[in-house]
């Protein structure tokens, strides 16, 4: 991904990324994105952008696996997080959801992947310790709590499912508090231009309808115009 388009994504939310996609493609009907509703830690962040690195972890009940195999898959995991195509970010699959009760994100966590280079992460897990984890290092996750519990790492390098949305490891994918999604390999070297052509389309109608003598008369002719556009 070159630096201008990198630029371009993280300063759009994923609302408008999502219909970009349908205008690249043509056609309502893209689904490569989560459902329901995420928390984010800090909801004004800019986007998360990246290629995914992804894992899967555990936390609800102790593991019987013995320490050292656990310890040798934890270092694995900082091991792929910390290699790949960057940007990166991480996708995590908490397997005890919807009853997640390990926080696997906090102070600690969010500061090693910081240093790896990666972006933020997007989880269907938990997350703690929001007033001292890296604000440049966003967290979008599926609930907050106090523990840990018996979290650990129970796969590496795996298709994941956060959310409804499966993500293979190297996807594209771009988060925020609206939710995640991962664009199609075929649209990245139309996006940029997609993203332009919609928020001019848009406009036709967001200032039309700021102004004073807006009624229906007015929205109609700007709606023809904005589907003019959009063909």
């Amino acid at each position: 991904m070159d630096d201008q388009l990198l630029t371009l994504l993280r300063s759009v939310d994923t609302p408008t990324v999502c219909n970009a996609i349908e205008v690249a493609q043509g056609k309502r009907g893209f689904n490569a994105f989560t459902r329901g509703t995420f928390i984010a830690s800090r909801p004004e962040a800019p986007a998360i952008v990246g290629y995914a690195r992804t894992a899967k972890i555990a936390a609800a009940v102790p593991t019987t696996e013995d320490p050292a195999t656990i310890r040798t898959r934890r270092m694995d995991y900082y091991r792929h997080m910390a290699s790949g195509p960057r940007p990166s970010l991480a996708v995590v699959e908490d397997l005890d959801f919807p009853d997640a009760v390990g926080a696997y994100w906090g102070e600690i966590n969010a500061n090693i992947h910081r240093g790896f280079g990666m972006s933020g992460v997007v989880t269907n897990g938990v997350m703690r310790d929001l007033g001292d984890v890296p604000e440049d290092f966003p967290m979008i996750s599926g609930s907050i709590g106090p523990s840990h519990a018996f979290v650990r790492v129970e796969a590496i390098g795996v298709p994941v499912t956060v959310f409804g949305l499966t993500v293979s490891p190297g996807d594209l994918v771009h988060a925020d508090r609206h939710g995640a999604l991962v664009v199609p390999p075929e649209i990245v070297p139309v996006l940029a231009e997609a993203i332009e052509k919609l928020r001019l389309t848009e406009r036709l109608i967001i200032e039309s309808s700021k102004a004073a003598d807006f009624d229906f008369e007015k929205f109609e002719a700007a709606w023809a115009r904005f589907e003019a556009a959009r063909t």
